[in-house]
């Protein structure tokens, strides 16, 4: 059976493959907004943080 875990943008439902880490970054199938595995045992999602440049600073 696979798992799957709601998408915190849209509430969709995005399958998990049973090999998924923690930190690992996954597509929503439906907003294709980038989601980042929170925890594996529950599945749980949370939205991947945007990277950004230092420039430097």
């Amino acid at each position: 059976m696979e798992a799957a875990a709601e998408c915190p943008e849209c509430a969709a439902v995005v399958p998990i493959e049973a090999d998924a880490r923690s930190g690992e970054i996954i597509e929503c199938p439906d907003c294709r907004s980038e989601l980042e595995m929170a925890s594996v045992e529950p599945p749980a999602l949370v939205l991947a943080p945007e990277v950004e440049e230092d420039w430097g600073e």
